[in-house]
């Protein structure tokens, strides 16, 4: 009881201790963030977003020892440490190179036809879509810590301004896999030997697959392939 107890204010501890680190790193670069939006006409909430989940809030290899805060890759000199990503003389210098980016390079220039300098969900959509990230949930992720620090208070939207509405992001891939799945109805005389003689496979998959217990089927359930 005691072990648990630890482990729980340990866990409590973890959290409030990376919130509070996070709310420093907000605090700490939010100015450049908010000027960055001013020049290129893009939401302050969104570099913050993307600089937080790219750096780790400053705590990453890259961010504490070359001063890059948006994984971009490149040629360094850093001696402390072998990577490939590019160093930076300091993180405003690292946040101003990132909105460069998004204006000078294809596809990205191309977004600043598209959205707004409030929307940050479209934003993170097409910088996703646009291949900043491999992760199918990178946009989300950024969303995510958008809306869970509030960061959108620094966008300076009016107070008129109507938030777009998107579709829920999906993810092709595993809608791929469920599509790929068939089923089979059991008929009156089978078993699953005979099942799995007809399907090319084994009872012993079958059962895995449907999550049988026992060998024992009856006419009208579903097996899935």
């Amino acid at each position: 009881m005691k072990k648990i107890f630890t482990l729980i204010v340990f866990l409590l501890i973890s959290v409030f201790t990376r919130a509070e680190t996070i709310a420093s790193y907000i605090s700490e670069h939010v100015d450049i963030a908010k000027e960055l939006m001013h020049e290129y006409k893009m939401p302050a909430s969104l570099i913050l977003a993307i600089a937080i989940h790219e750096s780790a809030a400053g705590n990453s290899k890259i961010a504490k020892h070359l001063n890059n805060h948006f994984g971009v890759k490149g040629s360094n000199s850093n001696t402390d440490i072998r990577s490939a990503y590019r160093d930076y003389a300091s993180a405003d210098e690292s946040y101003n190179h990132f909105a460069e980016i998004m204006q000078t390079r294809s596809p990205f220039k191309g977004l600043f036809d598209k959205y707004d300098q409030f929307d940050y969900k479209g934003w993170a959509r097409g910088i996703q879509r646009c291949g900043y990230a491999h992760s199918r949930t990178w946009a989300s992720q950024v969303i995510a810590i958008v809306n869970k620090y509030e960061l959108y208070k620094y966008d300076e939207r009016p107070d008129d301004y109507e938030e777009p509405v998107y579709a829920p992001i999906v993810n092709h891939k595993k809608s791929a896999k469920r599509k790929s799945s068939h089923y089979y109805t059991v008929k009156s005389g089978d078993n699953l030997n005979k099942i799995a003689d007809k399907k090319g496979t084994s009872a012993k998959a079958i059962m895995q697959k449907n999550g049988l217990k026992s060998i024992a089927i009856k006419p009208g359930q579903r097996l899935k392939f």
